[in-house]
C-alpha cells in the first residue's frame, strides 16, 4: 500500500543530458578544493591538478558510484531507535536557525537549554528518526567550545542516530570521539554507521576547507556524509532551475568522488537544499515552489540515476509567525518533498523566518504535517477485500456502516490529529476559543516536562564531561 508513482519534472533523456553536463563541467571547468589533504587525495587518484582545482574524469565517477552503498544501516544507542537510510521517509531536525520562538517570549536568541530542550522534543515525538544537528544555534556559550557542548546535550537527552557538525578537523575528531564514549564500546564506530554530519558545498563548484576536513574525518571513520549544496537559482547558481540543478549535481558528486576515495563504502547520502533567490533583494527565497522544482529534478538525479539515498529540505517558510503563510509554504515542500521520493528531510520541525527561527509551537504544528504527509505516502489498500462488496451487499439500501463489524474492527485505523481541532464549535467555543499555536504550546511544554533528566548512563555521563574538559584545554 504505497503511492503508485512519484513527482517527476525530468524525463530519463534528461537525466541523462543532467549527467552529461556533470561530466563536462567536472572534467573541463573543475572544481576547487580548499584543502591540500583533499587536493593530495585525488592526486594520489591520479586526477589532473591544477593548483586548488580538481579535474574528475568519467571514470573516477563511475568507481565513486560503484562503492557507494544505495541503502545503509544507521545504529542508535538504542537498538529500538536505529534507521534503514535509503528507504521510508525520515525526518532529521532544522539545521542553522540562530532564533528561538514561543507565545511566552517571544522571538530571541537561542541559548544551550533551547538546545537541549529540541533534543528532548527530537527524543520524544514519533516523528522524528535522527537527532543532533544544529535546530538552534546557542548564543550563550563559547563559539571553540559550542561543538562540544551541543554533542553533549545531544547524547544526554537522545537515544536516536545523531547529527554531528561541521567543523575543523581536531573538532570533528572529538565530537566522533564523543559519540564512541556514549556508546562503550571503543572501534565501535569502524564497524558501525551511528553519527552523520551535514556538510554544504561552496558555490559555485568549491569547498571550504572546514567542509573537507570534516568530510574527511568522517569518511576515515567509516561514518554518514549528507552532502547538500545550498544554491540560490540567479545568485549562486544560473537562473534556470534546471541549471541550478546540473551545479547542484555536479557539486554533489565531486564531493562523492573525494570520499569514495578516502574510503570507498563510505555512506553518502546525496542531499539538496537549493531554492531560487528572492532577485527583489537578492537573498534567499524560502516557500518558493521552484525550490522544490529545483530539488525534485536533483532527487530524481540521485535516486533513479545514481541509485543513492536520498535527502530533500522541506518544511520551509518566509513567514516570521506560526500564520496561515506558515502552514501553506510548509505543507507545500514538505509534500512536495514526500511527492518526489525523498528518503529523508530536513528543516521540517518548527522552521520560521527563511530557517533563521525555529519555533516551539511550530515544532509541535509540524509534527502533525509529517503525519499526514506519512499517512498520505501510504495511499490505500486495494486488496479484495477492501473493495468491500460484501460489506456493501450486506448493508444493502436502508442499513447502516456506523455500527457494521467491518467499522469496529478497522475505525481505528484512520488518521487523527495531535493538535488540530475536529471537534464542534460549540465545544470548541465552550472550551475557550483556542486556536492550534495555544494548544502546541501547551502541549510543547507538557512533553518538556515529562523529559528524562538525562538517558545517559551515570558513569558514561561522568566520562564525557571528562573529556569535554580535557578537549576545553587544547
Amino acid at each position: 500500500m504505497a503511492l503508485k508513482s512519484r513527482l517527476e519534472v525530468l524525463t530519463k533523456d534528461d537525466l541523462l543530458r543532467v549527467h552529461e553536463a556533470t561530466l563536462k563541467i567536472l572534467r573541463e571547468t573543475g572544481v576547487v578544493f580548499h584543502s591540500e589533504e583533499a587536493v593530495e587525495v585525488f592526486k594520489k587518484n591520479g586526477a589532473r591538478v591544477e593548483n586548488k582545482t580538481v579535474f574528475i574524469s568519467r571514470e573516477m565517477v563511475d568507481q565513486a558510484l560503484a562503492t557507494a552503498p544505495r541503502t545503509f544501516r544507521m545504529r542508535a544507542r538504542n537498538e529500538k531507535y536505529s534507521i534503514t537510510v535509503g528507504e521510508g521517509f525520515l525526518i532529521q531536525p532544522n539545521v542553522g536557525p540562530v532564533y528561538i520562538q514561543d507565545l511566552d517570549r517571544g522571538r530571541r536568541e537561542a541559548t544551550l537549554e533551547d538546545y537541549a530542550n529540541i533534543q528532548k522534543l527530537c527524543q520524544a515525538s514519533d516523528v522524528v528518526d535522527l537527532v543532533g544537528t544544529i535546530p538552534v544555534d546557542p548564543s550563550d556559550v563559547n563559539s571553540n567550545d559550542k561543538y562540544l557542548l551541543m554533542m553533549y546535550e545531544a547524547l544526554k537527552n537522545t537515544e536516536k542516530p545523531i547529527i554531528g557538525f561541521c567543523a575543523n578537523t581536531q573538532q570533528v575528531r572529538e565530537q566522533l570521539d564523543m559519540v564512541e564514549i556514549a556508546l562503550g564500546q571503543p572501534g565501535f564506530l569502524l564497524e558501525n554507521h551511528c553519527t552523520a554530519v551535514l556538510v554544504n558545498s561552496l558555490s559555485p563548484l568549491a569547498y571550504a576547507p572546514d567542509t573537507l576536513e570534516t568530510m574527511i574525518e568522517y569518511a576515515k571513520r567509516n561514518q554518514v556524509i549528507l552532502l547538500a549544496p545550498c544554491i540560490m537559482a540567479g545568485v549562486s547558481g544560473p537562473i534556470s532551475l534546471l541549471g541550478t540543478a546540473v551545479l547542484q549535481n555536479t557539486e554533489t558528486i565531486a564531493g562523492l568522488v573525494l570520499v569514495q576515495l578516502v574510503n570507498p563504502g563510505t555512506p553518502l547520502v546525496y542531499a539538496t537544499a537549493s531554492t531560487s533567490g528572492y532577485m527583489k533583494e537578492a537573498t534567499y527565497a524560502a516557500g518558493s515552489p521552484e525550490a522544490m522544482l529545483i530539488n525534485t529534478a536533483s532527487l530524481q538525479m540521485g535516486l533513479d540515476f545514481y541509485h543513492l539515498p536520498v535527502r530533500t529540505m522541506s518544511g520551509i517558510t518566509h513567514s516570521k509567525t506560526v500564520d496561515c503563510q506558515a502552514g501553506y509554504e510548509t505543507m507545500q515542500s514538505l509534500l512536495m518533498g514526500m511527492m518526489s521520493g525523498a528518503q529523508m528531510s530536513v528543516q521540517s520541525l518548527g522552521v520560521l523566518d527563511a530557517i533563521m527561527t525555529t519555533s516551539y509551537e511550530k515544532f509541535v504544528i509540524d509534527e502533525e504535517l509529517i503525519r499526514r504527509v506519512r499517512r498520505i505516502s501510504q495511499g490505500i489498500d486495494t486488496s479484495d477485500e477492501a473493495l468491500s462488496v460484501d460489506v456493501i451487499q450486506e448493508v444493502g439500501h436502508t442499513g447502516t456502516y456506523l455500527s457494521h463489524m467491518s467499522t469496529f474492527e478497522k475505525f481505528r485505523s484512520l488518521w487523527t490529529p495531535t493538535v488540530s481541532d475536529w471537534g464542534n464549535y460549540s465545544d470548541w467555543k465552550g472550551s475557550g476559543s483556542e486556536d492550534v499555536v495555544i494548544r502546541a504550546n501547551r502541549r510543547y511544554k507538557q512533553i518538556l516536562q515529562n523529559a528524562p533528566e538525562s538517558l545517559l548512563d551515570t558513569a558514561i555521563d561522568k566520562a564525557l564531561l571528562n573529556f569535554i574538559e580535557k578537549a576545553k584545554v587544547h
